[in-house]
């Protein structure tokens, strides 16, 4: 399933750095990104975006946004993560998982996953990721790809994440299902607002993107018994945790909130580029994925 916020492609701005102003000495720059750029990994020097609508994958220079290449892997790529030594992608309409050496940048394998794949993350051994039409999540094995398991989960999974010791995945029809990595065990399935599509652990609590509801869904990791649940600015998609803050990206909104990590407390909110869809930290900035103007923003905390 291809959800709306997934609808416009935009204009390409071109090669080099734009600059645009920001508030309380955030300094944001924006790169172009291929053609639909969505989810978004980090490999310790460069950030590499899945570029949805242009079935490529891009790795840019995480100092200066540099395009450093740009690779093929099919229909419909979205989202991806780092193992430590390679990137993962998940392509949507190929219902498969792309492998590639982040070294240099070779393509290692191409595993079959369940129906339309959508987010994914790495556990220190394995990848696990969501099928939204079929309701699973699959596990991989990251040194060969080996489809190990596959996990009945609530229906449509969406967003995917660990907390050290199980997986979370937020399931389209409002729930939160957990399970215990090592076997897949289950530990509970959990109620959020409509249409979760993201899902972050920050140490100690869970964060769940409630799409359709404009809000955010707070869990207490140990137990899933809700703490806080509360309204945001139009499409909340994706988080990064980042200095104990949570930065959340609102695909309608052209915008990303800083929240205070112990509560949720709005801290800040700053303009993006159109129709952001990832959100990723690499130690230093934070990077927003803007599918509709085919670009990435940079943003980096000057004070």
């Amino acid at each position: 399933m291809l959800i709306s916020l997934l609808s416009v492609a935009g204009v390409f701005l071109g090669i080099g750095a734009l600059v645009q102003p920001a508030a309380a000495d955030n300094l944001i720059e924006n790169f172009p990104a291929g053609s639909g750029p969505c989810g978004m990994a980090f490999d310790g020097g460069n950030i590499w975006v899945a570029d949805y609508t242009g079935g490529v994958i891009t790795k840019l220079r995480a100092s200066d946004g540099v395009a450093l290449d740009i690779i093929p892997l099919g229909t419909l790529p979205y989202w991806a993560a780092f193992d430590g030594a390679n990137v993962w992608v998940t392509v949507r309409g190929d219902n498969a998982v792309t492998k590639i050496r982040a070294s240099d940048d070779t393509v290692l394998g191409k595993f079959h996953v369940g129906l339309t794949p959508e987010k994914l993350v790495f556990d220190g051994t394995n990848i696990w990721v969501a099928n939204y039409s079929s309701g699973t999540v699959t596990q991989l094995r990251a040194s060969d790809g080996e489809r190990l398991r596959d996990v009945s989960v609530g229906g449509a999974p969406f967003g995917i994440t660990f907390d050290g010791i199980n997986i979370w995945v937020a399931n389209g029809s409002a729930s939160v299902t957990k399970f215990r990595a090592r076997d897949g065990a289950p530990r509970g399935t959990f109620n959020a607002g409509q249409f979760p599509v993201d899902i972050a652990f920050d140490g100690s609590k869970i964060w769940v993107a409630n799409y359709s509801g404009n809000s955010v869904s707070i869990l207490r990791a140990v137990d899933g018994a809700p703490l806080r649940n509360f309204a945001t600015d139009s499409a909340p998609v994706a988080f990064a945790f980042a200095g104990g803050h949570m930065w959340l990206a609102h695909a309608l909104a052209d915008e990303v909130t800083i929240h205070r990590g112990r509560d949720g407390h709005l801290l800040q909110t700053l303009d993006v580029q159109d129709n952001p869809q990832g959100v990723l930290f690499d130690g230093t900035s934070i990077w927003v994925a803007n599918f509709g103007s085919n670009t990435v923003s940079k943003i980096t905390h000057t004070e």
